[in-house]
């Protein structure tokens, strides 16, 4: 039977995403729920995967997913009546160094606050867990008890079948071939099936296609940066008396191990990956083995027969190469695509598709059917990625190295060494001849970090105190006692222009933009809940145009969210200009007399006051010049635009250089942020966390109107704040905080924080993180016992809802 004309969701690719997203739509009441499957369903990628199941990921709302997984899989069995082969064997992860060991420990820590549960195991209780096991150059390691395994058809067959339960109709051998599009979305889906042609008109359509995913976006104009790899992995014979045993992961040996049916199977994530298909799918792939490269994959297999003796006299059944698709973060894609609103995505999930699967669809269906994220999902969010990612070089490159970055060492400060230097600011070279260590974030080249002369550059690979360390100090104290500067180009600039500018932003933020040209505002978007949905700074230029500058993590999905709210009706336009200024950032007390040898104009406090926004003269040229500060000290943010940034940067240093400027990296930035507890977006501040709560109540202007939130921020100054965002700092000087670690009160874990950094200013490490407070006041809450969990080991840490460092704003303000 052909696809109907008509339907509600399209949803494109039967593998077990495309059918968690159909089997979560239903549940949700969505009828028309229509799949199309161009062969059959798991032909794609799912029929090979490994299936294994785990619960803790890289943060709390991935966990979340990962931890839905597994309940549904548990259930679905007895709903559907499908086999789906899931069983809780648990796992172990074994470390073979020190800083593997302390990452374990971490990581242990971490889902302890995340509601895990995990066990610290030596090398001997591994042994007695896992006999099969050579104990030789084990550090230690972690068992939870709770992973799983499952059969990768017959969860997505169960999901079908709960589907179609729900009233979701699934096509095999339909092959979509393209989209009708009206005005930018999707009118209908076009589609082949058995030598006919015909179409389905759509209001949503879901893209489920794996590694297709790429190709299909663009069909609509969307970016899908993803690419397949191939991915290995070997089955033994039956093994006699090998009996049920635990996932194993060696990532130290890029391997990992899976009991199945009285086999093993060795499975593979080696440091360099190949990448498949570059140039495009062949168009009858279906069910694709690729031929199994041994040489590429021997060298990881003699580990893996050293490490578990028995292979040695064990026969191989299978030596398995196939497709998966990667992404350049490791990280999934999800939610409406920013270039076309009603193609939605839902694909490249790097090699942990089954056990992502159940979540992934469960949020997808409750963004798509609420009209907003259930949860925080900055870390999946389609709109994270950058258009220039979906080059086809530059992803070949990326993910020859990101399929192996998931079981290498995960440390802090970790940077990606493939396709580099593809965006960079106008200042790169000149910071380049200065010492500057990059690092990158969304394709920008980024100075993290200055390196001494004579000094290697070297990357951070550990948890202590990295190369740098002593050189973020300096330019941290650069900041606090002289000043600094740092390159914050890569910054989002959002031009909002035309007669309805300031009616708009009233509506979509929560803070006033009705101010006088030349004044700064601080504002959010917030949801319907109150949470925070973005974090800007709106500058006034005219009464007709405002520039955001956001994070340049976060410039794209602020983009699509201002246009996701433009009405038909409202006069603006909404312009990405971000490449077309320089930013420098000069800051710290002597900032104002630098500046003062830049300009003939008057930059004291009464000349050019806090919060204000100036166009002067700046050497031989022109700049505009915002009052503001990330650092917690005085400060201006100086604008050049891209003709005259060399000029603007060589006059900052011919007149730094008689006050002592030193040129100074992010690093040392988020340092000084955080001893001032300023919130980073996606981190201290996101759509979970209420405005009030968060502490930013003093940016939001009830008294204008109507605003996205306005009832949530009333409801919860009614009902009293449940939680509050302290400022930690540790009271013994030595260890580090990244974030994520758990906080205790009186001995017990109340939360983990969000963020962290070592204070060198203030002597000991420093972080931010939510503890509940319901029905208390803040001295009882501030005079309890509080520490932080670094590793394992309990740090006791000082509380405070004011900032640590000039908790009055006095030094900024000067």
């Amino acid at each position: 039977m052909h696809p109907p004309a008509h339907a509600r969701a399209v949803i494109i690719g039967g593998g077990v995403v495309g059918c968690s997203v159909a089997y979560h739509l239903t549940r949700r009441g969505w009828r028309e729920v229509v799949l199309l499957e161009r062969k059959r369903l798991t032909s794609g990628t799912t029929w090979h995967a490994a299936g294994l199941i785990a619960q803790l990921r890289a943060t709390a709302n991935l966990t979340r997913l990962a931890k839905y997984s597994q309940e549904l899989y548990g259930r679905l069995e007895a709903e559907t009546g499908v086999a789906t082969g899931f069983r809780r064997v648990g796992s172990i992860t074994v470390a073979l160094t020190e800083e593997r060991l302390e990452e374990l420990r971490r990581q242990a820590a971490m889902a302890r606050a995340f509601g895990v549960e995990i066990e610290e195991i030596t090398p001997a209780e591994i042994g007695a867990r896992y006999p099969h096991l050579r104990l030789e150059g084990v550090t230690g390691g972690v068992y939870l008890p709770k992973d799983g395994q499952g059969d990768p058809s017959g969860i997505t067959m169960a999901l079908a079948r709960g589907a179609r339960n729900g009233g979701a109709s699934l096509h095999e051998q339909v092959c979509v071939t393209g989209f009708r599009m009206n005005r930018g979305r999707i009118a209908a889906v076009r589609w082949e099936a058995g030598g006919e042609t015909g179409e389905t008109a759509a209001e949503v359509v879901v893209n489920c296609a794996g590694m297709w995913a790429r190709e299909v976006g663009a069909w609509a104009g969307a970016a899908i940066p993803l690419q397949a790899c191939e991915h290995f992995y070997a089955i033994t014979e039956p093994i006699p008396d090998l009996g049920s045993l635990p996932v194993l992961r060696v990532p130290d040996e890029c391997t990992y191990y899976k009991e199945d049916a009285g086999k093993l199977m060795i499975g593979a994530f080696e440091p360099r990956a190949k990448p498949w298909a570059v140039d495009g799918i062949p168009p009858d792939a279906e069910f694709t083995e690729l031929p199994p490269d041994l040489d590429h994959f021997e060298p990881i297999l003699e580990k893996a027969v050293h490490r578990i003796p028995l292979l040695q006299r064990a026969g191989f059944r299978t030596f398995f190469n196939g497709p998966e698709s990667f992404t350049p973060d490791n990280a999934y894609h999800l939610g409406p695509t920013p270039e076309c609103p009603n193609l939605w995505v839902a694909a490249g999930f790097n090699s942990v598709g089954i056990q992502s699967a159940g979540g992934a669809g469960m949020a997808l269906a409750a963004w798509m059917d609420e009209g907003e994220k259930p949860f925080d999902l900055s870390d999946v969010d389609i709109a994270r990625t950058e258009p220039f990612q979906r080059n086809r070089r530059y992803l070949a490159e990326r993910v020859s190295e990101t399929l192996g970055l998931l079981y290498a060492d995960h440390f802090p400060f970790r940077q990606k060494a493939t396709a580099r230097g593809v965006r960079r600011s106008p200042f790169h070279a000149h910071l380049a001849a200065r010492g500057a260590v990059f690092g990158e974030l969304a394709g920008w080249e980024r100075a993290n970090w200055f390196a001494a002369p004579g000094q290697t550059p070297e990357e951070s690979r550990t948890w202590g105190r990295g190369p740098f360390f002593d050189n973020v100090g300096r330019e941290l104290r650069a900041f606090r006692e002289g000043v600094g500067v740092y390159d914050m180009s890569s910054f989002g600039k959002l031009r909002i222009e035309g007669p309805d500018a300031e009616r708009f932003l009233n509506r979509v933020l929560a803070a006033d933009v009705a101010v006088a040209p030349g004044r700064l505002v601080y504002a959010q978007a917030l949801n319907a809940r109150g949470g925070i949905e973005a974090d800007v700074t709106v500058a006034r230029l005219r009464e007709d145009l405002f520039l955001i500058v956001t994070g340049a993590a976060r410039r794209r999905a602020d983009e699509a969210l201002l246009r996701a709210a433009l009405r038909e009706e409202e006069r603006v336009v909404i312009t990405d200009a971000t490449a077309a200024e320089g930013c420098l950032a000069v800051m710290g007390p002597l900032s104002r007399a630098l500046m003062q040898r830049l300009t003939a104009e008057d930059v004291s406090a009464a000349g050019m006051p806090w919060g204000t926004v100036r166009e002067i003269e700046f050497g031989l040229g022109l700049a505009r010049v915002h009052r503001v500060s990330y650092v917690g000290e005085l400060g201006y943010e100086v604008y050049v635009s891209a003709d005259m940034a060399a000029h603007a940067i060589e006059a900052l240093f011919e007149a730094g250089d008689e006050v002592g400027l030193r040129p100074c990296g992010l690093y040392a930035m988020n340092c000084a942020r955080l001893e001032k507890g300023f919130r980073h977006m996606g981190h201290d501040i996101t759509p979970e966390d209420h405005v009030l709560e968060a502490g930013l109540g003093f940016a939001v202007a009830l008294e204008k109107g109507e605003f996205v939130g306005r009832e949530a921020v009333l409801r919860k100054r009614e009902a009293g704040l449940s939680r509050r965002l302290l400022q930690f700092r540790l009271q013994d000087p030595g260890p580090l905080l990244y974030h994520n670690e758990p906080i205790l009160r009186d001995g017990r874990i109340v939360g983990h924080l969000s963020s962290g950094a070592y204070g060198h200013w203030l002597g000991a490490a420093v972080g931010l993180g939510y503890v509940p407070c319901e029905g208390e006041e803040i001295g009882a809450l501030l005079a309890s016992e509080w520490a932080i969990d670094v590793a394992g080991q309990r740090v006791a840490a000082e509380a405070s809802l004011r900032p640590f460092h000039d908790p009055s704003g006095a030094r900024m303000r000067a």
